[in-house]
């Protein structure tokens, strides 16, 4: 199982970078990418690389809400380089518990068709980032997230 993790030690840094970019004029390229309040980073460490078939996201929410999972191609150093909105891949993965339910719901096409990207990606990658939306109140101490690959 690879859990998607926020990388804690750049995510203040790149959040008062955003802060900071946000109440002064944009000195940003065009299509950067600046996190809003309600957006997080994930990285997600490849503990295998090759031969991995993709079996399902395991997501829960603490509360009802909804978030949004979009991975991104970038190579990304997040202390050096600027999220590109260019960069962020389609389709993202929804996912979504009611007020009255347990239940996790998601977008299943949508969800199946990007882990199954991200099997691929693994051949190229030892790390990916992603860009998590928080909808509806949610946290990110509300989500725990992970991606399960079997082995071909």
């Amino acid at each position: 199982m690879n859990r998607l993790q926020p990388p804690a030690s750049f995510l203040p840094l790149l959040r008062s970078f955003c802060t900071s970019v946000s109440c002064s004029p944009p000195p940003c390229q065009d299509g950067e990418k600046l996190l809003r309040p309600a957006e997080s980073v994930y990285r997600l460490d490849f503990i295998q690389q090759q031969r991995l078939q993709f079996e399902r996201w395991n997501v829960a929410l603490d509360k009802p809400g909804k978030v949004t999972i979009t991975g991104t191609s970038q190579n990304w150093t997040p202390d050096l380089t600027n999220l590109m909105t260019r960069q962020l891949l389609d389709p993202a993965a929804i996912f979504w518990r009611k007020e009255d339910s347990d239940a996790m719901d998601c977008n299943e096409a949508d969800a199946l068709e990007f882990g199954e990207r991200l099997s691929d990606l693994a051949k190229i990658r030892k790390v990916m980032y992603f860009l998590i939306t928080f909808g509806e109140g949610l946290e990110p101490a509300d989500l725990k997230a992970s991606v399960v690959f079997s082995q071909l």
